[in-house]
């Protein structure tokens, strides 16, 4: 234990290290245990609430319109299940789980880029936007004048290693992690030089990545979140847990150093050594997933014997063979897998060619090892499981399914709902009563709604989510013969799952046509037209909140961006030729001053009729963004036998999948 002095003059000087000379002494985890020593010996002292800002070269000073506060932080899950109990106003209150980037915080405004600074002023940093390409929700590329961006500038892992390997320092040395050098890079006064070696960053949009979970599911996703989060191409170093009703959160207020309605997960980063030893390849949705078998080590009280190691690509990045030496950490003491590897002895390559159950030739599609045989017996299987999650019949597990599969030659869901109580009590194990209420669960799942029925067809990145959320657009009869261009533009789908929907929905059409003839299906209601839509753009009196609750006011949904849907474009000057307007008036939106706009009263719609056809819905707000973002089973879940076979109920965690 230090004294208060010691820890005092410790952590300034760390400080100073940290965010005036880039050139850290101590890794984050030993800096937090400082921080928390003091808080035990005086926890109102002054550092504790203290906002530190990277030393930047900049313009001069610019004042946030609001602060831009730093994140109270907890080190275990179990502290942020406290903090939300704390605050969540039931078990349904939704939570937004989002990346900690291992950046430095920014806002891009009105075509100038600011540092968080110390929450009410920050430093201008314009001159570094030309080294910026910028990655939000939906677009990727250079900052644009009229976006309005929060987010952290960061070096990708994959830029580190093919760009920063060959920039040099001013001193003539090579950055040595990405953290440093983008901090470095912003205390610089003069980019040409960086700028020529092909120095390039990244302001990652805080929005771009989201998890959306109520309270009681928090458990459940955090765990299949920070897996994710460990194979994405960004440096993180924790996560953000949110109040998603951004105006419940704001009512809540913020204390001198956080805002009460977030907090910030922080990684232990707890590592150990150990050796690769055996690589089990095990059948998910789809795909093959490896998981690497390690000589026994003990992290944090927990004996390791497992870890994930995420897909094929993972493997061969890390050219990861049997017998090397493996450093393997929990992300945030839970889930353990391998952050770096160095040659061992006897080294074997752990991927496999032949599929383990049919000895068909496996494929790579993308980062996944994959069997395209059509008849194999385990993915068809894990198939069938993913659908009878999606449909509903929730008494049907893994084991079960087997069974049926193996007894019984199910391989459908229209087999599974042909299947009567003599033919469940051939299965082992099921006598009359458990065979009775499986027969009732089927017979149960038999209604089901018609974005379940989607879900169920096992399209790449399509689950219930995201199958809602379509055909609240478009009905299934549409749906089905919708070319891909008409699919992608549905908001939220875009060209890849367009493509993916389009190919299953065509060889499946004589399997579909058999499901619905054995189902009564409940329609979504896609009749409801959405409020129209209204963007805002350019530097006006008030906040964009002021206009946005006008708009409210007035019957109409505030959106960010311009397209063929949108109803009206409000202009601070309509003369001007930003972005914005200039795509408005390609797409022949309607655009008006801010003053036409304040005069409006809500019953007067400048929607022309015929544009009043393409308002079939409303568009996807964030929430419903960060939504369809998880929606795949987990590809790797297990159940074990239960003594009732009819209770096989599958233990589900998410599979959150991204695109980079």
């Amino acid at each position: 234990m230090h004294t208060l002095e010691e820890l005092v003059r410790l952590i300034n000087y760390h400080n100073d290290l940290y965010w005036n000379q880039a050139a850290p002494e101590i890794s984050d985890v030993e800096y937090d245990n400082l921080l928390r020593e003091l808080e035990q010996l005086q926890p109102d002292h002054e550092l504790l609430t203290a906002i530190h800002a990277q030393k930047v070269a900049a313009a001069g000073k610019v004042r946030h319109r609001e602060p831009m506060l730093s994140l109270d932080k907890a080190y275990s899950l179990e502290k942020v299940m406290e903090w939300a109990d704390k605050y969540v106003r039931s078990g349904d209150e939704m939570l937004l789980l989002q990346p900690k980037y291992d950046g430095i915080s920014a806002l891009w405004e009105n075509g100038v880029l600011v540092t968080r600074g110390d929450g009410s002023v920050g430093e201008d940093i314009s001159d570094k936007v030309p080294l910026i390409e910028l990655e939000s929700m939906d677009y990727t590329g250079p900052l644009l004048k009229d976006q309005s961006i929060r987010g952290e500038i960061i070096i990708r892992d994959d830029d580190f290693r093919n760009i920063y390997s060959r920039i040099k320092r001013k001193n003539g040395e090579v950055y040595k992690n990405s953290r440093n050098a983008a901090a470095g890079i912003m205390g610089l006064k003069e980019i040409d030089d960086i700028k020529a070696q092909g120095a390039k960053l990244t302001l990652v949009d805080y929005r771009k990545i989201s998890c959306c979970c109520s309270r009681r599911e928090l458990a459940e996703y955090f765990a299949g979140f920070l897996e994710q989060i460990a194979d994405m191409p960004y440096p993180t170093d924790g996560v953000v847990i949110k109040l998603a009703d951004e105006e419940y959160a704001a009512g809540l207020g913020n204390t001198a150093h956080h805002p009460r309605g977030a907090i910030a997960f922080k990684f232990t980063n707890i590592r150990k050594q150990s050796v690769l030893r055996k690589v089990e390849w095990s059948f998910g949705k789809n795909c093959l997933t490896p998981v690497a078998e390690i000589d026994p080590v003990e992290i944090g009280g927990v004996t390791i014997t497992h870890a994930t190691l995420h897909n094929l690509q993972n493997v061969i990045d890390r050219d990861l063979c049997l017998n090397d030496i493996i450093e393997v950490e929990r992300a945030g003491d839970v889930i353990p897998y391998i952050v770096n590897s160095l040659p061992g002895e006897n080294r074997q390559s752990v991927i496999i060619s032949s599929c383990p159950c049919c000895g068909s030739k496996l494929e790579q599609h993308g980062p996944e090892l994959c069997c395209v045989n059509k008849d194999c017996f385990e993915m068809q299987l894990q198939n069938l499981l993913a659908a009878v999650r999606n449909i509903g019949i929730e008494r049907l597990g893994e084991p079960t399914l087997r069974k049926m599969m193996q007894t019984l030659q199910v391989r459908s869901l229209q087999d599974i709902f042909e299947l009567s109580k003599a033919d469940i009590m051939q299965l082992e194990s099921f006598k009359d009563k458990s065979a009775e209420n499986l027969c009732r669960e089927i017979a149960k799942a038999r209604k089901v709604n018609d974005f379940q029925l989607l879900a169920s067809l096992n399209i790449p990145h399509v689950g219930l989510n995201v199958a809602k959320a379509v055909l609240g657009i478009m009905p299934l009869e549409e749906l089905r013969c919708a070319d891909e261009a008409k699919l992608a533009d549905i908001a939220g789908i875009g060209p890849e799952r367009a493509k993916a929907m389009h190919r299953v929905l065509k060889e499946q059409r004589a399997f579909i046509d058999e499901l619905l003839a054995a189902v009564e299906l409940i329609r979504s209601d896609n009749s409801v037209q959405a409020l129209p839509t209204v963007c805002f753009t350019g530097k006006m009196p008030e906040k964009r909140s002021y206009y946005e609750k006008l708009a409210e006011s007035k019957g109409y949904k505030a959106v960010d961006s311009v397209n063929k849907d949108l109803s009206l474009l409000v202009a601070a000057d309509i003369n001007e030729n930003s972005s914005k307007l200039v795509k408005a008036r390609k797409l022949a939106v309607k655009i008006v001053s801010v003053d036409e706009f304040i005069a409006l009263t809500p019953s007067e719609k400048v929607v022309a009729p015929e544009e009043s056809a393409l308002m079939q819905t409303q568009e996807n707000t964030f929430k419903q963004e960060a939504l369809a973002l998880f929606d795949s089973p987990d590809n790797n879940a297990q159940e074990q036998e239960s003594k009732d076979p009819a209770q096989d109920i599958p233990r589900e965690a998410k599979q959150l999948t991204f695109g980079f």
